[in-house]
């Protein structure tokens, strides 16, 4: 669960690490997660939040309000 996003719900992909020899052996591709802290003023403090960089992007698009509504509208505690 640690390559999730709170905001996007990206998670790992799976596939194949293919050789020269053309040998598949399994690879996970996953998101690139930051944590990030952001300040709530509605609650009056700071929420720390693990983000893919485009659910970082997107917070700065709609505002650290309506991320939090959303992320909990996920069902995930915050």
């Amino acid at each position: 669960m640690s390559a999730h996003c709170m905001l996007t719900g990206a998670q790992p992909g799976f596939g194949n690490s293919i050789s020269h020899s053309h040998r598949r052996t399994s690879r996970r591709f996953d998101p690139n997660i930051q944590s990030k802290r952001y300040w709530l003023p509605g609650e009056g403090r700071y929420v720390r939040l693990r983000l893919s960089t485009k659910g970082i992007k997107t917070v700065d698009v709609i505002g650290v309000e309506a991320a939090v509504a959303r992320i909990r509208a996920r069902g995930v505690r915050v």
